[in-house]
């Protein structure tokens, strides 16, 4: 293992000086005679708070109406630590198939002993506690880079304590992700274990009655406007691709879109705010509108032209803020979306190319050219040794940020580029373009931090893969990105792939056309 593949540890985070990350225990450490710790650990304290009015108090009943009314007095909107820290380490609390350890041997509901006890859970049934712990330990991870402490998925919990359709999507994410842990791959199928049969049962009760809890919602002007809603609706697109990528995702895209566009303030001012945490809110606020922005625009590079709503709100809503990687879902650079989505716009315009003659082209074709010289002249390096983080960045991180952003860049440069064809009527050979895409790919499939974030890239090479020992590389990063994620997507990429290969090979020819056929080919995919 060499030196890149280690974190820093938590001792030398804690003492606030750079880790060497050189093995565990690591120099630094070593050095001084401490304890090279991973995570920061788990104590055992006695009552229900480390510190604050709860120190050392003590719950008899934690069902009771006093406890509730106790905790609610605190005020407190952030996500308890004591709640969500049942463990020093992730990969101790859930066994390979998505279950405790305590759990293996029940049919039923899992075992929540190990499971802290908070007030603000007391209300709750077991299942849900156990999905809340699992949602804040496998799920919070999975849709961001960097899982830190300003993590925004997480702030997402105690909100939902107080909501109860953010609570149900929230607990259906977790509920779908931990059925897809016991699935293959290559043969995905409906789960047999008990356990997994109850999640499953779980999984189908939680979206049920969250989709049933959003449309109640929705048809009151009210709670229309909460911001809660949004983020239930922002929730239910990543379920969507745990499920398979396909047939919601763009539905629930689009009516977050115009609740944000009806909801959110235009101008700085706080109407519409819910009570609550205020700069809890408006980050959470900011988290979800770009990102929508992020799924709309790689969703959109496969999908029939014209399909998604332009979505004005970005502009409307002052979001130029300084781009940060710990709140990022992809770590795709905003500079790289903001020319794909001006790509997208040109293929959209020259999807029916029979309403347009030479001369009406010339202005297209100029603009797209000018968008891929953009594209080509971003720096990769730079954009990446330059993300303000709140703690310095190892070189290994700044590597594997600086080849993601690549992955990205290339995958723009590939699109762009027969978007322009298209235009042209050329068929640029882009192989050595392809190839660097594929070195990309390939370098960051030991960094699982990074993978979990390159399936658009994985797709976009896979349409241009001429060449067996490329495909077959192509699906076993697609497995690769299964085994990292558990997101049913992935599976179906795999799938989407091989029959776009298999359709090609018998044409006789290479396709250039994906930017307008693959969104023909089957139902609406987002390959993220």
């Amino acid at each position: 293992m060499d030196r890149g593949t280690y974190n820093p540890c938590y001792t030398c985070r804690n003492r606030r000086i750079q880790c060497d990350q050189s093995g565990v225990p690591c120099g630094k450490c070593q050095k001084a005679g401490l304890e090279c710790l991973d995570k920061r650990p788990f104590k055992w304290v006695k009552g229900v708070a480390i510190r604050g009015k709860l120190q050392g108090h003590l719950y008899e009943n934690a069902n009771s109406s006093s406890s509730i009314a106790k905790d609610k007095s605190t005020g407190s909107a952030k996500p308890k630590r004591a709640l969500v820290r049942a463990s020093a380490r992730r990969d101790q609390r859930f066994d390979s198939s998505g279950t405790t350890s305590s759990d293996s041997s029940s049919s039923s509901s899992p075992d929540l002993s190990l499971i802290i006890q908070d007030p603000t859970l007391s209300t709750l049934d077991k299942t849900s506690k156990y999905y809340i712990d699992y949602y804040n330990e496998r799920i919070c991870q999975l849709f961001i880079v960097y899982d830190t402490e300003r993590n925004p998925f997480r702030s997402l919990i105690p909100l939902g304590l107080e909501n109860p359709v953010l609570m149900k999507a929230l607990l259906a994410l977790a509920a779908r992700h931990h059925v897809n842990k016991g699935q293959s791959f290559h043969e995905p199928e409906s789960p047999t274990s008990p356990q997994l049969v109850n999640a499953n049962r779980h999984a189908l009760a939680f979206k049920h009655q969250a989709m049933e809890a959003l449309s109640k919602s929705l048809s009151d002007p009210k709670l229309s406007k909460q911001d809660t809603t949004v983020a239930s609706i922002f929730l239910l697109v990543f379920l969507d691709l745990l499920e398979s990528g396909s047939d919601g995702w763009n539905y629930h895209l689009e009516g977050a879109k115009n609740l944000i566009a009806s909801t959110y303030p235009q101008s700085g001012s706080q109407a519409g705010i819910n009570h609550g945490p205020g700069q809890t809110v408006q980050e959470i606020r900011a988290f979800i509108t770009k990102q929508i922005k992020v799924i709309e625009t790689l969703g959109a590079t496969f999908l029939r032209p014209k399909l998604l709503s332009y979505f004005a709100s970005f502009e409307q809503q002052e979001l130029q803020l300084q781009e940060e990687i710990e709140s990022s879902f992809l770590g795709c650079p905003e500079y790289l979306l903001s020319a794909m989505q001006l790509l997208s716009m040109q293929r959209d315009s020259i999807s029916e190319p029979n309403q347009l003659d030479q001369i009406a082209m010339e202005p297209h074709i100029k603009e797209t050219k000018s968008l891929l010289e953009m594209v080509q002249n971003f720096d990769c390096y730079a954009w990446a040794s330059g993300l303000p983080q709140s703690r310095t960045p190892s070189p290994s991180e700044i590597i594997s940020l600086c080849s993601l952003s690549r992955s990205y860049k290339i995958g723009t440069v590939v699109y762009g580029r027969r978007i322009l064809d298209a235009m042209t009527g050329e068929k640029t050979v882009l192989d050595d373009t392809v190839a660097e895409l594929l070195g990309l790919i390939d370098s960051l499939q030991n960094d699982r931090i990074m993978f979990k974030c390159v399936l658009w890239p994985i797709f976009i090479a896979g349409l241009e893969c001429q060449w067996q020992p490329q495909r077959e590389f192509l699906i076993a990063c697609a497995e690769r990105f299964w085994d990292i994620t558990n997101c049913l997507n992935a599976v179906n990429a795999a799938k989407i792939l091989q029959e776009y290969w298999r359709q090609t090979d018998a044409s006789g020819q290479a396709q250039s056309r994906w930017i307008f056929d693959i969104g023909r080919l089957g139902r609406d995919w987002l390959w993220i």
